[in-house]
């Protein structure tokens, strides 16, 4: 009798498992097809004048943190 309790509480462990995967899996596909992944990045299309440095101020900025030998 106790092996059929078991069983039977193992059968309904996987079932409750299988069907919150499940739920998980239909979660994320919403996610993705509500996310527009053709659209292009917002950061390409920037204004002239609103890059951040130059690269001679990124090198003027720059600092040496150690010698080599």
């Amino acid at each position: 009798m106790e092996t059929l309790i078991a069983l039977a509480a193992v059968a309904v462990l996987i079932t409750l498992g299988a069907r919150l995967v499940h739920r998980l899996n239909a979660q994320h596909d919403a996610r993705i097809a509500a996310r527009h992944y053709s659209d292009p990045f917002p950061a390409i299309f920037r204004p002239p004048g609103h890059n951040p440095h130059t690269p001679t101020e990124q090198a003027a900025r720059r600092r040496a943190t150690g010698t080599w030998p």
